[in-house]
């Protein structure tokens, strides 16, 4: 199992800087192949940064902050648009652009009215 965490951790991290590879959902996954691993593992992962930012508001609250929500999206439109960008320079096929175009407007609608928004009270 640890070994198993160990790959979704790498492609969760991947998908932080991919935007076609979702974080959340591996980073999930990682952390339920470390807790049945070990409890030492588990307890690591829990406190790393890549946790709390990705995955912590799920476990605890199903939810997210609107600046994490606002965060994610941005850097999905960055890599997303300079994807497309480049695709439209080359001889990909439109089709390509389409789906990417398709994936980027999902994402907008689960980040923006799937998932909920945590308030923070000040």
């Amino acid at each position: 199992m640890a070994i198993l965490g160990i790959l979704f951790l790498g492609l969760g991290g991947a998908g932080v800087v991919l935007p076609f590879i979702p974080t959340t959902p591996f980073v999930l996954l990682a952390a339920i192949c470390f807790g049945k691993s070990s409890k030492r593992l588990h307890n690591w992962f829990t406190a790393t940064r890549l946790y709390k930012n990705s995955v912590e508001g799920f476990v605890k609250e199903s939810a997210m902050t609107m600046k994490s929500k606002l965060t994610l999206l941005a850097t999905i439109t960055v890599f997303m648009g300079f994807s497309f960008f480049i695709m439209g320079m080359t001889s990909a096929p439109r089709i390509a652009q389409v789906i990417m175009a398709i994936i980027w407007v999902l994402h907008v609608l689960y980040f923006g009215f799937r998932v909920k928004t945590i308030r923070k009270e000040e």
